[in-house]
Parts: structure tokens; sequence; C-alpha cells
């Protein structure tokens, strides 16, 4: 699919959503092109509730379980993470806000809630070995540490919530070379 392509089956997928008042966080590769550029993406993630699913019978699940949803709207595919996770709704509740997308304003997690998904989902995709993903995942957390320097303790204290000992060990390792990283490329500018 084609970037105008894309941006028309959002539209509409917006349209749909605010038609029938469904609650909806916007996260993932769109959500982040409210913050940086140049981030390439096809298809579009979104947290919501289950019982939202069955407002939009228009979106085709493709396969759910207890966490996640995939469904096809068109030809765009919709990523959901659902609110049964305490991590999701905890996102959609605290780490939310408004934010202009084309000519709308809509609900898009913070740079803190981008980071906390990023982060939760790394050593999960570890373990998956899915290098192309972690690759941009891991840029994706450093062009926002770069360009947001938030604070990590915050975020870490939350993600101990949700992850074990043994993953928050390795996001710690990750982080820290992440870090080192743009501390690299902060002296060569």
């Amino acid at each position: 699919m084609n970037a105008d392509s894309l941006l028309a089956q959002v539209e509409q997928l917006f349209n749909l959503l605010d038609s029938r008042k469904v609650d909806y966080v916007l996260v993932g590769g769109v959500a982040l092109l409210t913050y940086v550029k140049g981030r390439n993406t096809q298809d579009i993630d979104l947290i919501m509730a289950l019982s939202s699913l069955t407002k939009l019978p228009e979106i085709k699940i493709l396969s759910q379980d207890m966490y996640f949803a995939r469904g096809q709207f068109g030809e765009l595919q919709i990523d959901i993470l659902l609110t049964k996770n305490p991590l999701f709704d905890k996102v959609a509740k605290k780490y939310s806000t408004e934010k202009q997308f084309m000519d709308r304003k809509i609900t898009c997690a913070t740079v803190e809630g981008l980071l906390l998904l990023k982060l939760f989902a790394l050593p999960s995709l570890y373990r998956q070995g899915s290098f192309e993903r972690v690759g941009i995942y891991e840029n994706d957390i450093a062009t926002l540490l770069n360009a947001y320097q938030p604070k990590r303790e915050p975020l870490m204290a939350e993600l101990q919530k949700h992850l074990n000992e043994t993953d928050m060990s390795e996001l710690q390792n990750i982080l820290t070379d992440i870090e080192a990283r743009i501390q690299r490329f902060s002296k060569k500018k």
C-alpha cells in the first residue's frame, strides 16, 4: 500500500471510530509520526477494549488472543492492543494525550506511553528472534529518547510491575546500549 492509500484508509478508520464513539489510543508507527519525522509504517496500532470490536464489524478480525487482535480494514492492517493487558490499559488511561493528526485531533500515546510499549515488547521480540522488529523498536526508542529526553526511572518503575526480573535486567542492558549510541552521536555533532 502506498503512503497516500495508507493515509486515506487511516482517515476512513478514524471517521468510523468517531462515528461509533469508540474509545481508542493511537500507538505504534503512526503515533510515532506525530512526534518525529521519517518513520515508515504499513499498519496502524490502537489500544482498545475488546468490547469495542463488536461496534466495528467493518474490521475483519484475522487473529486474536488474550491481549492482542489483528484485523483488516480494507487494505489497512490494524494491530489492536487490548485493554485487558494491565500495561496497555495503563497507557490508555495515564499516558495518552490529544494530538493533531491530519485534519483532526486524536487520542495518542504520549512519548512516555510509546516508550513503555516499545520497551515492554523488546524482551519478547528478542526471544522470538525477530531481528527486524527489534531493530525498528530499538531505533524508535533511541529516536524518542534523543528527541525528548524523558526520565528513565519512572518508565523502568512502571515496567517493573509488568515484567519479570530477567526481562528487566535485559532492558537495563538494552537501554544502556541505546544511551551509549545517543552519546556517540551527540559527540559527533
